[in-house]
Parts: C-alpha cells; sequence; structure tokens
C-alpha cells in the first residue's frame, strides 16, 4: 500500500525508517518531511496543517493511508476532515479524531477528563485572564514549588515550575496578560506539584483494543542536571529501569484501562497513539499530561526497540483488529540524544552546514531540524532541535558510551547536546 506520513521531525524520520521496513509498504511519502526522511521515501512540499493540499495529494498518489505525527493536524481536525469527505473517508487516518485529541489540545480538558474517571493527577484550578485576581490566591494558598501550564499547544514548552510564590505571580500575570504563549495561554493551569521521577508510556488504540508499547524516559530541560529552561526533548532512553512489572501493572490498572473506558464513555472514538507522560510518586502513577501522538524523543529510542511490522500494526487499528496482536520488543537498551542549534530553546541559528551525519556506524541517525541546501548537495541545520542520534546496547551504559561517541561524530557550527542524559537512573 501506498502511505503517506505527515511531520518532520525526529519522531517522523523513526516512524519512517520503521514503516519502510515492511512487506506491505508499496511507496512511502513524507510531508513535509526532513534531510533524512527523503532517502527512506518521497518528500513533499506541503503543511500537515493544509489539509485540501493533503486531500489533494492522497488522491493524485493513491494513498491507501494517512499516519500522523505532530499534534496540530490532529487538534485542528484532519481525522474529521477525512470522515466528512465522501472522497477520503475510505481512507484511514492512525490519529485521533478532534474531540479525542483536546486530551493533548486543552489541558483543562483533559484535566476534567482525569477528575471525571478517577484517573490520578495532580489537584489543579484553572483561571483566564477574567479571573486573574482568583488565580493569584489560589497559588496563595499552595506550598512551593508552583506548576504553571498554558492550556493549549506550546511545542513542548509551556509549563514553567516556580520555586518561589512571587515569581510564579509574576510569570501567571505573564502568561494572561502578555500573550506568553500566545494563544496557548488564553487559559492557565495551575496544579499541586508532585515530587518523584518521570517517565513515558505509550498505547495504541483502535478504540476498542490496546497494546502497550515499550516505556521511555526523556530529558525536557536545556542544561545539565535538569536546569534550564523546557525543551521539546534532549534525550531519551527506554526501557526506565524503575518501570518493573509490578510498577507498569499498577500503570495499567489505574491509568491505562480508566483512560479507555472512559473514553468509550465519554463516545470518544480514538484511533491512534496516547501518550501518558507520567510521574511515579512513592512508587504510584500520576498523570502529568496526556499526548495524541508519540512523543519525540522518545519515539526515537521507542520505535528502535519494536519488533512488530508497523505497517500490520497500524492495518489493525484501521480494521480494529488490534485485539488480534502482540507487540514484540527488543530487550535491549535504546539511548537517544538530540543535537541542537545554538541558542535553542530561544531564538536559535540555521542554515549550519551538518558534517559526519552519513559515516555513522553502530547507531540510528534520525534527522529533526534538516533540509537541503539551495544546492542540493549538503544538508543544513533548519530546526531547533537539529539530529537525534540513538544506540541499542545490552545495558544503559553501553547505550549510552555508544550513542555519544557518535553523537561527537557530527559536527555543525554552534552544535550543542547534553552529556548527562540517563544520569538519574
Amino acid at each position: 500500500m501506498n502511505i503517506l506520513l505527515l511531520g518532520s521531525g525526529g519522531r517522523e524520520h523513526a516512524l519512517a525508517w520503521k514503516l519502510a521496513q515492511s512487506p506491505l509498504l508499496t511507496r512511502l511519502f513524507i510531508a513535509p518531511g526532513n534531510a533524512g526522511t527523503a532517502s527512506l521515501g518521497t518528500n513533499l512540499p506541503l503543511q500537515p496543517t493544509d489539509f485540501a493540499a493533503v486531500k489533494a495529494a492522497v488522491l493524485d498518489l493513491a494513498i491507501s493511508m494517512v499516519v500522523v505525527g505532530p499534534e496540530d493536524p490532529l487538534v485542528l481536525g484532519i481525522h474529521d476532515f477525512f470522515l466528512s469527505d465522501p472522497g477520503l473517508r475510505q481512507i484511514p487516518v492512525i490519529g485521533p479524531a478532534r474531540k479525542a485529541a483536546m486530551l493533548e489540545g486543552s489541558k483543562d480538558f483533559a484535566k476534567q477528563f482525569m477528575v471525571r474517571h478517577g484517573i490520578p493527577t495532580a489537584s489543579y484550578q484553572t483561571f483566564d485572564r477574567s479571573t486573574l485576581d482568583k488565580g493569584v490566591a489560589f497559588l496563595h494558598s499552595l506550598a512551593p514549588p508552583y506548576v504553571l501550564k498554558a492550556d493549549g499547544l506550546a511545542a513542548g514548552k509551556g509549563v514553567i515550575i516556580c520555586k518561589t510564590l512571587e515569581e510564579a505571580v509574576s510569570e501567571f500575570t505573564s502568561m494572561l496578560t502578555e500573550d506568553r504563549f500566545g494563544a496557548a495561554s488564553l487559559k492557565v493551569v495551575i496544579e499541586e506539584f508532585l515530587s518523584g521521577i518521570e517517565l513515558s508510556v505509550f498505547v495504541l488504540t483502535d478504540g476498542k483494543n490496546y497494546l502497550i508499547l515499550p516505556e521511555a524516559k526523556d530529558y525536557k530541560k536545556i542544561g545539565e542536571g535538569d536546569t534550564g529552561p523546557n525543551t521539546g526533548g534532549m534525550g531519551s532512553v527506554s526501557p526506565v529501569p524503575f518501570a518493573d512489572a509490578r510498577f507498569m501493572q499498577k500503570v495499567e490498572q489505574q491509568v491505562i484501562l480508566p483512560t479507555i473506558r472512559g473514553l468509550a464513555s465519554d463516545e470518544i472514538d480514538y484511533r491512534g497513539f496516547i501518550f501518558f507522560g507520567l510521574i511515579s510518586v512513592k512508587g504510584d502513577p500520576f498523570v502529568i499530561e496526556y499526548n495524541c501522538r508519540l512523543g519525540d524523543p522518545e519515539t526515537e529510542s521507542v520505535i528502535p526497540r519494536l519488533k512488530n511490522d508497523l505497517v500490520r500494526l497500524f492495518s489493525a487499528v484501521a480494521t480494529q483488529t488490534l485485539g488480534d496482536e502482540t507487540i514484540l520488543v527488543d530487550p535491549q537498551t535504546a539511548a537517544t540524544i538530540m543535537l541542537v542549534s545554538k541558542g535553542y530553546p530561544g531564538p536559535y541559528e540555521k542554515g549550519r552546514v551538518i558534517a559526519g551525519s552519513d559515516t555513522i556506524t553502530g547507531s540510528m541517525v534520525f534527522h529533526a531540524g534538516t533540509t537541503f541546501s539551495k544546492t542540493g548537495m549538503e544538508i543544513v541545520s533548519n530546526g531547533g532541535r537539529v539530529i537525534a542520534v540513538t544506540s541499542l546496547g545490552a545495558s544503559l551504559e553501553a547505550a549510552l558510551t555508544q550513542t555519544y561517541k557518535n553523537a561527537e561524530k557530527i559536527g555543525f557550527e554552534g552544535k550543542g547536546f547534553r552529556k548527562d542524559i540517563g544520569f538519574d537512573l
């Protein structure tokens, strides 16, 4: 079959790498893709949120399935767009419809869903500009540190943790009155701070059945020792040592099952990936957030450990026969390091020539923010997060050693990366 994969990041390169291995695949198209995906299929110069252009490509290229990588087109309703179009509705879209994608599209929607269905999460309240004073009063009622979350999509950067009340009040006020995160912070969720260690758990569901993929842990802060502002993710590892069978049983019983049943109870048809951002508090899982797609850079650690045919799994989602499948996992550890542009997560440089990415052996190189130069002869940086390097090893130490060894071999002006991924494990 011909498959169209939407997106341009490291997550999409990893998905393309896996899809390309399937004997069920005829042709793979990636829109818009990057310099890495170009070697696995055909990049298309269109944006995932341009639904009219997506439709034209799907019909012109005889696409049999659309796989949605990033959150924006899902939250904007690309699945609904296909279902409402007589010429598209028979083509399966791997990714939830708009109402289901609101689990990521609105922190307030997600918190209400969790409370309604008894899913463990931090206590919270939501405020907008008209209730700013009440929000400040709520902050005064909490003990530090303070967690502020932009309600809408903010590219993984809309969460601020403040150590002092003064800082929290200032940031909260800025988010609501100064468009700190644009439309994403028209509403702000203030949460109770939970102390523990975080991890990401991923489920693939067809709306009736679900499969649990390998878990991962990502590192959001730009600085070593988890310091500095949040990024889209500086690295990840899988599996997560503390997520043993007993803990994962709690996750399934207390988080995953209530979520799947809650979606059914609310008559929300969900087909695709559910990302559970969790924190282990004294051995018990609490939900920090939902995402309606795979995480990045967790995908670059999880997908290399997945031994299943991904096209077959996606086909089972489309036909709601996922219950007939079993997840097969490589027991090795995967470790991913993200190479980023100078200045990231603030204003960063683009167009820096990348050298050495095609000479790496013993690791997988997943392009995130890359493109080709105007001459087409060179690969250049085109984003804040540029390249992810992933290695498999018999242990976390072995995987990290190999990844760091190869991360050093890839060069571009201003390259940065964290040197302590996995330090807390």
